[in-house]
């Protein structure tokens, strides 16, 4: 006879570290999965030190059998979401989980009747905790590490959450460029054509970010994110407390030598933010819940600063307002993006991700090489 199954609310500090610790055992033997830091997960998990609690209701599950923790799951109620797409969208995340059928069963019950009890009509997921930070289901792709802020788990997950009846909602798009190529060719001519006329004809500039001027810098991306990704599937306008908390956070890996903004008479009307991946170097200093994290940080300075492990950036989030779209803002920014990361000598850039149906971003990434390599996938059920 089993051992019963049971879930539990994780309230306390000790359930919270019950929660987090699982992801080790989940991936104990997988080379690919790239630990996350413990104190950005306490922090992660804590109301008063996060933005995002601000407008939403989150509760974190342990389900346990004879004691002992197989799987997690959080449900989460964005009410800043519902009040922008003018629905009853519950969200769950942080599902982790052994093999099991039953237990994935039960997480997703708990959080549906969760979700229900809050008014919500449907669940979708996963969103840790939504569209501003990691999402989507790795469900297809070249197997490997995963690129900073992008998410990773087993294959059979897809099996346990459509087992528990959710299905495909929006798959979302991982490119990848391999830029050596270029190195030897050059970008392409009619390209670079392209883009001096578009400067020339339509007044249109890009500078990097000033470093110096940070904080004004984070209010011209205030100003531009929310109104250019506002038309997305899913996006959710972030709080300034939320871009302001982001900022920080991406302040000590930004490299502002690939971050730009683009301009049409002196005044910002898109961006780009491309990221280091510090995925590469964090893999290598695999930090560890029994770890001291100073010596986790000393091998992360170490595997990134000195050694220069990271050959990849990620591009994080870019958007040129809608009303400079269809006259050339995009491809002249992306054409000094793309020279402006060789000049830094990264070889491989990830664009993702890129919603299934925004075909001039596709479009976009395949003009610079880039290969759709990898599908996360969101899953939604009727509650």
């Amino acid at each position: 006879m089993s051992q019963q199954l049971t879930v539990e609310q994780a309230e306390t500090a000790q359930e919270k570290k019950e929660l987090i610790r699982f992801q080790w055992e989940i991936y104990r033997d997988d080379p690919f999965w790239v630990p996350p830091l413990v104190s950005e997960r306490v922090e992660f998990l804590d109301p008063s030190r996060h933005p995002f609690y601000q407008h939403a209701d989150v509760a974190l599950f342990l389900a346990r059998r004879g004691g002992k923790v197989v799987g997690t799951i959080a449900a989460i109620a964005n009410h800043r979401h519902n009040q922008f797409w003018d629905d009853q969208v519950g969200f769950f995340g942080l599902f982790e989980v052994v093999d099991d059928q039953e237990v994935a069963d039960v997480l997703l019950q708990t959080a549906g009747d969760w979700l229900r009890q809050r008014g919500m009509t449907a669940i979708r997921g996963p969103a840790n905790f939504s569209t501003n930070e990691e999402v989507g289901l790795f469900v297809d792709g070249l197997p490997g590490p995963p690129v900073i802020m992008m998410t990773y788990n087993p294959a059979y997950y897809a099996t346990l959450i459509e087992g528990a009846g959710l299905v495909k909602v929006m798959d979302l798009v991982a490119y990848m460029s391999d830029l050596t190529p270029y190195y030897q060719s050059g970008l392409p001519e009619r390209t670079l054509r392209i883009a001096e006329k578009v400067k020339e004809r339509r007044g249109i500039t890009v500078r990097k970010i000033d470093m110096r001027h940070f904080d004004q810098e984070v209010e011209h991306v205030k100003e531009l994110y929310n109104s250019a990704w506002a038309k997305n599937w899913g996006f959710v306008p972030m709080t300034d407390q939320e871009i302001e908390h982001i900022a920080g956070q991406l302040r000590q890996m930004i490299d502002p030598d690939i971050c730009s903004f683009v301009e049409k008479d002196g005044q910002p009307i898109g961006f780009a933010l491309l990221l280091p991946d510090l995925n590469q170097p964090l893999l290598k200093a695999y930090p560890h819940p029994d770890t001291p994290e100073w010596w986790t940080m000393l091998k992360l300075f170490w595997h990134w600063k000195v050694r220069r492990s990271v050959d990849t950036v990620r591009g994080w989030a870019s958007g040129v307002l809608e009303q400079h779209r269809g006259v050339g803002a995009d491809a002249v920014l992306a054409l000094e993006i793309a020279q402006a990361v060789m000049r830094k000598g990264y070889r491989r850039a990830e664009l993702s991700w890129v919603l299934e149906e925004n075909f001039m971003t596709k479009r976009m990434a395949e003009l610079y090489g880039g290969k759709a390599y990898r599908t996360y996938r969101l899953y939604e059920k009727a509650l």
